[in-house]
């Protein structure tokens, strides 16, 4: 599973994790996160976000 990582604020998107406050269930992988996704810290979305090392 990867992590991805904001540009903006550094919110870590992990996989295994999922965001389930915001309705993306554990193991969901980042090409399945519904495109209308924002990060639950600032706000932007999925295109500002980086594939963690």
């Amino acid at each position: 599973m990867k992590r991805y990582v904001c540009d903006i604020c550094g919110y870590i998107y992990d996989e295994a994790a999922g965001d389930p406050d915001n309705g993306v269930a554990a193991g969901t992988k980042w090409e399945d996160v519904p495109d209308t996704w924002v990060c639950p810290l600032c706000g932007v979305g999925k295109d500002q976000f980086s594939e963690a090392e």
